[in-house]
């Protein structure tokens, strides 16, 4: 397996990464999700995902957040950095997320569309005393199965819709809905008006219904 960058930088960007997480969420106050989005748009976390040593080994995490943030074009006064760190869920999300995106080659941004740093923060409790192989094995296992489902399929099941109520709520037609959940019909190449109608149904945006590749890290 090729992996996404020199394995001597590895220990710097899970240590850097957990910090910025930490101090982004608990010293910040930004929301998770929000500094997850900063990172990728920003085009840190591409540098990041390719092992740059400026990114991952030259600045500290502390220092990471505040190059995101600014590239973002936020103003933000920044409180004093951290001394220390304590292995926090936050500290931890980041420190993982590092090492899986290291081991896979996948990219954050591929990562965060099929399995959320929400949804990492939440595996914690379960998952921060096992090895980083056993975080890869299950992040892969969630993965693999929601592939093999349709994001608009599973929308709909969260919302407790029927394909039937669904299509009825939306205006959509019952057999267009159960072509775009089999995958017999692509649903990125519906109308908007289509997707739109959806999306409103489901409370959710139009890209959290699109489907996106899954790069397979074997």
């Amino acid at each position: 397996m090729t992996y996404a960058y020199a394995e001597s930088y590895l220990n710097d960007a899970m240590e850097n990464l957990g910090e910025a997480f930490d101090y982004a969420v608990n010293a910040c106050m930004i929301d998770i999700e929000t500094f997850m989005g900063l990172f990728i748009s920003s085009g840190y976390a591409n540098l990041f995902g390719k092992g740059v040593p400026k990114v991952v080994s030259g600045l500290s995490g502390t220092e990471l957040v505040m190059e995101v943030v600014n590239k973002a074009g936020t103003f933000y006064s920044f409180p004093k950095p951290q001394v220390e760190y304590d292995y926090s869920p936050e500290y931890w999300c980041g420190w993982i997320l590092a090492y899986y995106q290291w081991k896979t080659g996948r990219t954050f941004k591929d990562i965060e569309v099929n399995l959320s740093v929400t949804e990492i923060l939440k595996m914690y409790p379960t998952l921060h005393e096992a090895s980083e192989d056993k975080f890869v094995d299950t992040a892969n296992a969630i993965i693999l199965r929601r592939n093999n489902t349709t994001r608009l399929q599973r929308q709909r099941k969260q919302c407790g819709l029927t394909q039937k109520e669904l299509s009825e709520k939306s205006g959509v037609k019952l057999r267009t809905v159960q072509q775009y959940e089999m995958k017999a019909k692509d649903i990125n190449k519906a109308a908007v008006s289509t997707v739109l109608a959806l999306s409103t149904v489901l409370g959710c945006r139009i890209e959290d219904l699109l489907e996106y590749k899954v790069v397979d890290d074997e």
